[in-house]
């Protein structure tokens, strides 16, 4: 793996990451990742998923690695390689789906209609400042990228339902973007 410069960080730092270990053996970390907390930097973030890492770092070595992201505002499992193998592993697995990602995610004003299906809407980037969001665009779109979203009702209730949603494509928010183009944005 590439040396990077350690990155010193507090005691309280290190109790955080620490406290998000699901799973550890010699090759991968799995880490319980909050919403609030940026997987990687960029646009001016601190305190990344990425540095705290630097707390499972051996003396001259490098740090583990991120596999995958999540939004900043989505909690879930993040998988971290250890070690250059694992990461090639788990990097390839991703790049052939060989891994599924399922999400739950409560919307709102209640369950969509239909109950279940594939919403497949293009995505675009959209950079203001130093912000960047995406929006659904027309598939012929210089900036479009496909993007598709399956979804299902797990439960509705009144003004509000629970959905599990497993993305076919990893767009950058993709699922809130996609729920939002059929009026079932999701809470918070």
């Amino acid at each position: 793996m590439k040396r990077q410069t350690p990155i010193q960080l507090s005691a309280d730092e290190v109790a955080l990451v620490r406290g998000l270990v699901m799973y550890e053996d010699a090759d991968i970390l799995a880490l319980n990742k909050p919403a609030g907390l940026s997987s990687q930097g960029g646009r001016g973030q601190v305190n990344t998923l990425d540095e705290l890492l630097w707390a499972f770092a051996k003396p001259g070595k490098a740090r583990p690695r991120l596999i995958h992201r999540l939004d900043r505002d989505t909690s879930g499992v993040i998988l971290t390689a250890k070690t250059q193998p694992a990461a090639s592993f788990l990097g390839k697995a991703m790049m052939r789906r060989a891994f599924s990602k399922t999400y739950l995610a409560i919307v709102t004003p209640g369950a969509p209609d239909p109950k279940g299906g594939v919403i497949d809407a293009p995505l675009r980037r959209v950079e203001q400042g130093r912000e960047a969001y995406m929006q659904v665009c027309a598939a012929d779109h210089p900036d479009a990228e496909a993007a598709r979203s399956r979804y299902k009702t797990v439960k509705a209730g009144e003004g509000c339902a629970l959905l599990q949603l497993d993305p076919e494509t990893g767009r950058m928010h993709q699922l809130r973007v996609h729920l939002a183009s059929i009026g079932r944005p999701i809470a918070g």
